[in-house]
């Protein structure tokens, strides 16, 4: 692993901002020594998502139209964490706000980066027990449909392609390892 960063910034321009993200194009030195265009992604917020589980181990799967690639997506509850914002305070107003649930137990599950060859996305997963049911408050721009499986029923569901979102498959593969390691 270097020490440092090969890649050395000349120059950065804004192209576009939006609530949600930032496109900058910067000029840099690459790794080879060339000078090459680079365009980044920066997000205004970070991506917090949950795995709710109730004693039998069902889980909750949230299902909606995604605008851009244009498809049906299940997936685990997942909102945006203004940056600075407490990270479980968001994953508790997700959780509330797709499902109904509220949690007594959590735990942290996974941190990655969503795509860290053009963003700098990241993503942070719990794991909500001790469940209580309530009423979802969807935001105006969800239209959402609330499945509860078990929770093996949502890892095949990932395994088997009928989930695609990348955090949820991430998070739905690790919990099945986490489960069989404890």
């Amino acid at each position: 692993m270097p020490d440092k960063n090969p890649w050395k910034p000349v120059s950065s321009q804004r192209m576009y901002e939006n609530p949600w993200i930032v496109v900058e194009e910067d000029q840099v030195i690459n790794p080879a020594g060339n000078q090459v265009t680079y365009g980044k992604v920066l997000f205004n917020n970070v991506a917090v998502a949950v795995i709710a589980l109730d004693e039998e181990d069902n889980t909750w799967l949230v299902g909606q139209t995604r605008y851009v690639p244009d498809v049906y997506s299940w997936e685990i509850p997942t909102g945006g964490s203004p940056i600075g914002e407490d990270l479980l305070t968001t994953a508790k107003r997700e959780l509330q706000e797709e499902t109904g649930l509220s949690a007594q137990t959590w735990t942290p599950l996974l941190h990655l980066h969503t795509s860290n060859s053009v963003t700098d996305e990241e993503a942070y997963v719990y794991i909500a027990r001790d469940l209580t049911i309530g009423t979802p408050a969807f935001e105006d721009s969800e239209d959402i449909t609330i499945k509860k499986i078990p929770l093996q029923q949502a890892v095949h569901m990932a395994t088997e392609g009928q989930i695609t979102d990348a955090i949820s498959v991430a998070a739905l593969f690790r919990i099945s390892l986490f489960s069989r390691v404890k």
